[in-house]
């Protein structure tokens, strides 16, 4: 199906499905403060998890989806505890700490720590394009984050917090790139949130009673957190991530704080500066460069696989 949408080796349905994640989960991080004010981070992640979880579930019933292999159990586990359920935590509890644009530049060394780890234990190979790419990156959401820290109003308690959120996130991509050759990014997505949520159950009690509290519109952004920033955004980075390496997509994510600072402009009216936009235009660019193949390996011929081997490597 992959090979119908592509053009020159480049495939458009794994880019499409990156895209919506970077857009989605760069939402994530306007709702999670606007929510943020009603709900603590445990009560937040549990809603959003259980939100997303019924989403996924019915999705897999319409789908008839069946149990995901049990080879493909150990990965799927680790990311649902480490990615869906302590990083949600940290990260909800690092934003009402730190603003959006910081959480941001701080969880955004994610991609960094999955290249490491992902080289390490994966195997991924780590070519010049994609260390360029990520170092431009870089240096794109450091700007952002400083731009937007300027008011002073980052605690040590929220870098803190976020660092150890993205370190939740890396190791949960990394353990659940195998997952997917074993079992369909649905799968690997509904099960990984429904043991995020299981992980989360401790929270329960803050959950029922600060929803019997909470505005409409607080209760709607988590319910939003649910099922489009986690139930979709994360089938779709399940989709892309089994069609390329863990550290590429890595890569894509640095698109992140350049959108978190547009989208903060237009639903909480914080206006950018100069800095701010010369950041983002740095991360939106670095994106396309970690990305791109050389001219002379896109212009070679897609490779067909021999029964049995694993195609994820052949998409970048």
């Amino acid at each position: 199906m992959t090979d119908r949408f592509s053009s020159a080796g480049r495939p458009l349905l794994p880019a499409l499905a990156a895209t919506v994640t970077v857009v989605l989960w760069a939402s994530a991080f306007v709702a999670i403060r606007s929510a943020g004010d009603s709900y603590s981070p445990g009560a937040l992640a549990l809603g959003r998890l259980f939100s997303g979880s019924l989403a996924l579930v019915l999705l897999c019933l319409v789908r008839r989806e069946g149990l995901p292999p049990r080879s493909a159990w150990r990965g799927i586990a680790i990311s649902g505890v480490l990615w869906f359920g302590f990083y949600m935590v940290a990260l909800n509890w690092g934003e009402q700490q730190v603003d959006a644009g910081t959480a941001a530049l701080v969880v955004n060394i994610g991609p960094l720590l999955i290249a490491l780890l992902g080289t390490r234990l994966l195997g991924d190979p780590m070519p010049p394009r994609l260390l360029a790419g990520m170092a431009v990156s870089f240096a794109g959401a450091v700007t952002v984050g400083l731009s937007m820290a300027g008011g002073g109003g980052s605690s040590v308690l929220g870098v803190v917090l976020c660092l150890l959120a993205a370190v939740a996130y890396a190791a949960g991509v990394v353990a659940q790139k195998p997952a997917l050759a074993r079992a369909s990014a649905l799968q690997v997505t509904t099960y990984g949130c429904l043991v995020g949520t299981a992980a989360c159950l401790p929270f329960a009690g803050q959950l029922v009673r600060q929803v019997a509290h909470a505005p409409l519109s607080a209760t709607l952004d988590m319910v939003y957190l649910g099922v489009f920033p986690t139930a979709l955004a994360f089938t779709t980075w399940a989709y892309a991530l089994a069609r390329t390496t863990a550290s590429r997509m890595g890569a894509t994510t640095y698109a992140v704080p350049a959108l978190v600072v547009l989208m903060s402009w237009l639903a909480l009216g914080e206006v950018p500066g100069p800095l701010t936009l010369a950041g983002g235009a740095l991360c939106l660019a670095s994106v396309a460069v970690s990305r791109t193949r050389a001219r002379a390996r896109s212009a070679a011929p897609l490779a067909v696989p021999a029964a049995g081997e694993p195609r994820s490597e052949q998409v970048s």
